[in-house]
């Protein structure tokens, strides 16, 4: 299945899961995770299958001052 992670796309099997997405994309921690909008709790990536047209936005913390 096709999906987009950060605005690229990216093939999964089919049952895929978030957490699955998030090591293919090479994701490293810390990050925060939505799917088609929503926010995903690190304890869910595992739990949350994924289907085609996913659309999976991966953000990372700024520090600043």
């Amino acid at each position: 299945m096709d999906i987009q992670v950060n605005q690229q796309p990216l093939s999964l099997p089919e049952q895929a899961t978030l957490a699955d997405a998030l090591s293919a994309f090479g994701a490293r921690p810390p990050f925060a995770v939505a799917v088609n909008g929503e926010f995903v709790a690190r304890g869910q990536h595992a739990a949350r299958t994924l289907r085609p047209g996913d659309k999976v936005d991966v953000v990372h913390p700024v520090a600043g001052g």
